[in-house]
């Protein structure tokens, strides 16, 4: 039997974990612990110094298992597994011990930092005695695309991916390319025109000899894995397979219906309408009322359904310059009208915008303040003789006053919300919701575009709310990732997945219906579950619910697991 020969190092990440805990103190410690060869400390192990004398002491002290006290996994797991195998170990010979998240930084006492410290390395050192080498597995991928939805973003990645020489499929639910986008006027804040920006692309689109076209399809559920993915569809005549190694959902957004706010009146005032119906009138080049009348008086309501905990608690974003926007336009189209925004906050994020709103500010536009969680402001029919067609009545915050507003107008600035469909998008392609019904992206900062499902990338608004140049972005950014996994022609896959014993399986199916990525199968022949490795996540639901406990998952055994647990129980004065 191997003789296990365990290396340990103690990071003091700056002063981010030594500040809190006795760096020199614990690998001292550790160097009594059994199998430990050597241990020391190191104020950066993550650094290119850091690694190197990883490596060397690997190789100098014929180490077989190392563990690395430091910060998340999540962050550099993958830093120090790519060193071990620069040194010629099997990179799943490793553990971290998460001793910043997990303790320095949630601890004041340094002597009762230092001790849980200790306890976490114990619990990694008789983790990582157990460990098993775990080979490296790859999938071929299928250099065809399926990109769903054919606004900005969906028509954004078809272009990159499809004059990089790579063949697309583009799906759009409705009977035209262009989303949401192509129902607006001008963008904010240079006020240029969006059609003339759109119109070029979705002719590019139509065009192109690499890209698919499918309008107002009929679709059936996708199955597979990344690489290697393959759906059904029927457009206006014979079903037809496609296959695909990657998936790009661009789905987009929706307006809220602003009928469920009473306040407001909406569908039952005639001149109080939505943005996107402002857009209408501005695309047709006239602004006027019910009664054929140009406006005189012309309200703006800002977070219409939005950052209201009655409707939607978070910011659509956008709206505060769209409203912006109207002001300018309606100031050059009507010089001589009132116009009034009312606002909760204003929110004027991104390049240019906040100086677009200083320069609004300038043109007799009067901005008055409402609390959205104490009032909303109400809109109701002018009396007969009242020069306005409605009055609008609120409490204005900063003056403190209680105020009446005329208005012949008033443009609803509704809130953006996820799709009606989102939820089955989200079973097709095997994504997650957040509690808005925006699609969940794998980690908001490292990895914003792809999924927790491997070969499944998400943009645009269907994100979460967002402005053209942001779903532009993000689309170029999720076509990059998709052209990287093309190029490399065989994919990396995970190998700590889950494995059937079938000496033990009863076939009871319970792991199929728990499994949330759709990895698992029943042979009928053999009578037992059978795992897709390629599908498979490793998260372990299937094997905490198999009431035999002929599911494990590799490199989180039950040996691993329990022993990890026992060295975090041992006291600072008992061997591991």
């Amino acid at each position: 039997m191997e003789e296990k020969r365990i290396g340990v190092y103690i990071c003091w990440c700056g002063s981010n974990i030594a500040k809190m805990i006795d760096v020199g103190r614990i690998a001292k410690e550790t160097q009594k612990f059994s199998n430990v060869v050597m241990a020391r400390d190191y104020k950066y192990m993550c650094s290119d110094p850091g690694q190197e004398t990883l490596i060397s002491d690997i190789k100098k002290y014929k180490l077989n298992r190392i563990v690395v006290a430091a910060c998340s996994p999540r962050l550099h797991e993958p830093t120090f597994r790519k060193a071990l195998e620069q040194a010629g170990m099997n990179p799943y010979l490793f553990q971290m011990a998460n001793i910043r998240e997990q303790d320095s930084w949630v601890h004041i006492d340094r002597e009762y930092a230092t001790l849980k410290a200790l306890s976490l390395i114990k619990a990694a050192v008789s983790r990582v005695y157990h460990h098993k080498p775990l080979e490296k597995r790859s999938v071929e991928v299928n250099p065809a695309t399926l990109i769903i939805g054919g606004g900005i973003s969906g028509i954004s990645a078809a272009l990159e991916i499809a004059n990089a020489g790579k063949q697309v499929y583009l799906v759009e639910k409705s009977d035209a390319l262009g989303g949401i986008t192509a129902r607006l006027d001008l963008s904010f804040p240079f006020l240029e025109s969006v059609r003339q920006m759109l119109k070029p692309k979705i002719q590019q689109v139509q065009a192109h000899k690499l890209i698919d076209v499918f309008l107002n399809p009929t679709f059936e559920d996708i199955t597979g894995y990344v690489g290697n993915f393959k759906s059904k569809i029927r457009q206006n005549g014979p079903e037809k397979e496609l296959l695909f190694g990657n998936i790009i959902v661009a789905t987009g957004l929706q307006a809220f219906n602003p009928e469920v706010i009473p306040e407001y009146g909406y569908g039952k005032l005639p001149d109080v309408i939505t943005s996107l119906e402002m857009e209408e009138m501005l695309m047709r080049g006239n602004v006027i009322t019910s009664n054929g009348k140009e406006p005189e008086n012309i309200a703006i309501i800002h977070c219409v359904g939005s950052r209201n905990s009655k409707y939607h608690p978070y910011c659509s974003r956008t709206c505060c310059s769209t409203a912006l926007k109207y002001a300018n336009q309606l100031r050059s189209m009507l010089p001589d009208s009132n116009i009034y925004e009312l606002y909760a906050d204003m929110r004027t994020f991104g390049k240019g915008c906040e100086e677009f709103y200083s320069d609004s500010s300038r043109r007799k536009i009067l901005f008055l303040m409402f609390d959205q969680e104490e009032g909303l402001p109400n809109i109701s029919k002018a009396p007969q003789n009242d020069s306005s067609e409605m009055i609008i009545n609120m409490h204005e915050k900063l003056s403190g006053e209680e105020i009446e507003i005329p208005a012949d107008m008033v443009i609803l600035m509704t809130a953006m919300e996820a799709q009606n469909d989102a939820k089955d998008i989200a079973r097709l392609t095997g994504i997650s919701l957040c509690s808005n019904d925006f699609y969940i992206e794998k980690h908001p900062k490292l990895d914003p575009v792809a999924t927790t499902t491997d070969g499944v990338y998400i943009v645009g608004t269907c994100q979460s709310p967002k402005d053209i140049v942001e779903s532009i972005a993000q689309a170029k950014a999720a076509a990059a990732r998709v052209l990287a996994s093309i190029a490399v022609v065989n994919m990396e896959v995970e190998v700590t997945t889950a494995h059937v014993n079938e000496d033990v399986c009863c076939g009871c199916q319970t792991c199929i219906m728990v499994c949330p990525y759709t990895a698992i199968h029943f042979d009928e022949e053999k009578k037992v579950s059978v795992v897709n490795e390629a599908l498979c996540k490793g998260c372990g639901t299937c094997g905490s619910t198999c009431p035999t406990g002929a599911i494990e998952s590799r490199h989180f055994t039950d040996i691993q697991i329990l022993s990890q647990i026992e060295g975090l129980l041992k006291s600072e004065k008992e061997s591991i």
